[in-house]
This record gives C-alpha cells, structure tokens and sequence, in this order.
C-alpha cells in the first residue's frame, strides 16, 4: 500500500495555538493548553502525486498545570476506497515550559513513538485486499522511536516565531540501543501572523539530517549517501472560530537528499500534499452544588413533583 506521512510541522512540533496569548487555540507555535484544559487537533490530508490515499491525524492533549502538558497522537491512512488501510502509529509526547516570561517561551520536549518503520513500511496493523497479508504488530515492519529536544520562542500581539531542535533514536526494538538504529536530527523554524482576529497565516521549514546514511529514509537502491537528509515546508491559512476552535487549510512540499532515484543530489519530491486541519480547546466542568443555591435547587425539585403530580391527575381525568 502506497504512504502519505502527515507533515504538519506546526501540529508536530507544537501542539497548535495562540494570538497574543499563547493558550489561545489558533494555530500559535507555541501553543500549550491552560491547567485542566483538553485540546483536540485533526488533519486530513492527501497528495498529489500518489494515486487516491488520505491520512487522518489526530492529537490530542491534556494541561496538567500550565507549564506541563501531556498529548497522545496517532495516524490512519487509506488507500484503493478503504479496500487497504492501515493504522500507521501512535505516540507519547510529554512537554515542560521551562521558561514563560512575558512574550518569550521555551519548551523541554520528550516523546515515544510507536509504529511504521520508516524503511520497510508497515504500521500497527496492515488492512489490504488479500486478508492472509493483513498485519497486526508484525515485529519486521515496525519501529519504535525515542524523541528529546527543545522548541521556543517569542510570542507578540499579532506574531509569532518559533525554532525547535529535535534528537530521534529508532529501531526495531523500544530498549534496543545498539548501533544499528537510525539516528536524525531536525532543526526547524515555525511562524504565524495573526492579520485579524478571525484569520492567521503560519508557515514553517524544517531540516533533517540522517546521521546513519545507510538508513536513509527513501530508495535505497543507490547506496549509501553521504549527509542524508531532507527539507520539508508547510503554509497554512486558519480560521478562527473563536479563542477555542480553529479550522485550516495547507499545504506542504518536501525536498531530499537520499540516494536512490535522486542520485545523490538534492531534489525535489514530485508534486505536494495539501489538507484540512480542526482545532479545539476545552474543558470538563463538574457540576457542584453550592450550599448558598440549595434553596433554589429544592424548589426546583418541588416545582417538577408539582409538575408530575399534575400531569398525572390530568391523565387519570381523561375518558377515552
């Protein structure tokens, strides 16, 4: 089955909010949710250059205080109408704002993820048209990776910029740190420009050298290549409903350097990925009874006996 990867850089190396306020849900890099707040961001997203394939990627996060904050994410993808599909991963990631001083943040970022190997392909579970071939865990294709790194940056009335450097460790094993895992680093810069209330533009580009070129993530019939690595970039354009929802639009393009087709040269991937993105930030509230509104409460319980009382003696009156 042909693969599309979700890169949302903005939804992956942030967690997706914020004005001039960095806990307001609109598409701010630096977005963390409030103490006691969810938050919800879902992209769908296709390309144009292989065939009819959609992902769909949700994260989703909690605010444990205001500097810490736990996410759960994960991606499904289709292929052929649903004839094959697959769970693709899902991941861990726990963020600490270890500065929050007037406009300028900054973040220690640790996460683990669970899921396709970036080689061999795969995921948590594999749907295809011969159901003898479905995979569910199979260990040959799938890959575990451990991410550290930081991200931060300064966050005015109507803009926002960010940076982030990020460490991945992969392999076919959690706890396995042994030579032949794959090793990367990603540097990134990430932007927003609120132009109304109602309307933002983000953009963002991120650098990531393979330091292990024989694990290069593309074709690998070329060889081994001398400083792997790829560039990816993101536009996007946000509506914003309100301080606590958002939807966009965007799209995204690659270029590597791999090996294989490009021959050891920098090119561009052929054609680009473009979807749809909805945030939501909110918040359960449990309903306690105030001692200084039980009055109220009890006579609203009176009132609905009442209520009931009379709808019964009006049944019991009616002749049929």
């Amino acid at each position: 089955m042909k693969k599309i990867t979700l890169t949302s850089l903005i939804a992956m190396f942030a967690f997706a909010g914020g004005a001039s306020a960095a806990n307001v849900i609109d598409g701010n890099p630096l977005y963390m949710p409030k103490k006691g707040h969810f938050y919800s961001v879902t992209d769908v997203e296709s390309h144009t250059k292989m065939g009819t394939p959609y992902a769909l990627g949700e994260e989703f996060g909690y605010g444990i205080t205001d500097r810490l904050a736990v996410t759960v994410d994960t991606v499904l993808m289709e292929d052929n109408a649903f004839d094959e599909f697959a769970w693709d991963n899902i991941g861990l990631q726990v963020a600490f704002r270890a500065l929050d001083m007037k406009g300028w943040k900054a973040d220690a970022v640790v996460a683990y993820v669970a899921g396709a190997d970036e080689i061999n392909g795969g995921g948590l579970y594999v749907h295809t048209k011969t159901p003898k071939l479905n995979e569910w865990f199979k260990k040959d294709l799938m890959g575990y990776t451990w991410t550290a790194g930081v991200r931060g940056g300064y966050t005015a009335a109507d803009w926002t910029v960010a940076g982030h450097a990020m460490f991945d460790y992969m392999n076919s094993e959690s706890f396995n740190w042994n030579e032949k895992g794959m090793h990367d680093w990603r540097l990134g810069l990430d932007a927003q420009y609120v132009v109304t209330p109602h309307l933002s533009l983000l953009a963002g580009v991120e650098y990531t050298g393979i330091t292990n070129d024989k694990y290069a993530y593309a074709n690998l019939e070329g060889g081994d290549v001398k400083n792997a690595g790829t560039w990816d970039g993101e536009f996007g354009v946000n509506y914003n409903i309100d301080t606590t929802k958002f939807v966009g639009l965007y799209v995204n393009g690659s270029m590597n350097h791999q090996g294989g087709a490009n021959n050891d040269e920098w090119k561009w991937d052929r054609g680009f990925g473009f979807g749809a993105r909805f945030g939501i930030d909110f918040e359960f509230v449990t309903c306690k009874l105030n001692p200084a509104n039980r009055p109220d409460f009890f006579v609203f319980i009176l009132i609905f006996r009442n209520f009931l009382f009379v709808k019964k003696i009006a049944f019991e009156n009616i002749d049929f």
